[in-house]
Parts: C-alpha cells; structure tokens; sequence
C-alpha cells in the first residue's frame, strides 16, 4: 500500500525566492566579491569570498522564471534580491562587483544588490572582447 501523504496548504507567498534562501551557508564574511554574468538567455549572480571562493549562487531561471521572462530586467533584479538577502544574513557589508556579458539584466541585478544596504566599493566589466573574431564566411560566387 505505501505512506499515505498528507498535503499541507500553508497560506502565504509561494515564490521561489523562500526555498532560495533557505541553503545559506553558516560561514561569517565581511566582504566580498560579486560577480554577475548577463546573458542573452539568463542572469546568473555569485556570491564569493573576497579570496574567489564561491559561496553562493542564484539565477533567474532557479527562482522559477522560465523562457523568455529569465532574461528580462525584472528577473535579474529580483535575482539581485535574493543574493543580497542571503549576503546580509552571512553579515556581508561591502561587495566587489564584477559584470561579464551583455544581457538585459547586467544593471538591474547591480542596482538591486546594492539597494538591500550592502556597500558597492567597486565595479568592473569583464566581457569578453574578440579581438579579430572567428574567420568569415567565403565570398559568394554567382
């Protein structure tokens, strides 16, 4: 027959930004180094020590948004939201921002960071730049 299971309806917010924040690890930094990748298709913020050790990450598309609603503006903010809780509750004060990519999110997510009350001392764009970029294409004979 097996456990029978019992559904329990709890009232509240049913957002993903509650399960997001229940994996906190327990270790105490005072500051770090964010580091905020903006794609076409996702945001996706890391949250390191100020050694480069990871401590925690989030993404838009982990807090439920799926298609094209992961890479909108909106979504990365809210990404920005959460690791910013998250940092707060490890006691972080000041972060190092450092942004790779040029998605839709790249300010959006830096702006909600810092709106949770946690120090920007400095901010870097790291994207990659090709310098000459894959071979073209053969000319095309008629």
């Amino acid at each position: 027959m097996g456990k029978k299971r019992i559904i329990k309806k709890s009232g509240g917010d049913q957002s993903g930004s509650s399960t997001a924040l229940s994996r906190i690890p327990k270790k105490k930094v005072e500051s770090g180094i964010l580091n905020v990748t903006a794609t076409f298709n996702n945001t996706i913020l890391t949250l390191a020590d100020s050694k480069g050790n990871a401590l925690i990450s989030a993404s838009s598309g982990a807090l439920g948004f799926n298609g094209s609603r992961k890479s909108t503006p909106f979504a990365a903010a809210k990404v920005g939201e959460v690791i910013a809780d998250k940092a707060l509750q490890m006691g972080m004060k000041e972060a190092s921002v450092v942004i790779k990519g040029v998605g839709a999110g790249r300010e959006s997510a830096l702006r909600a960071f810092a709106g949770k009350g946690i120090n920007v001392v400095k901010i870097s764009d790291r994207t990659p730049v090709p310098h000459n970029g894959p071979r073209p294409p053969k000319a095309r004979r008629v």
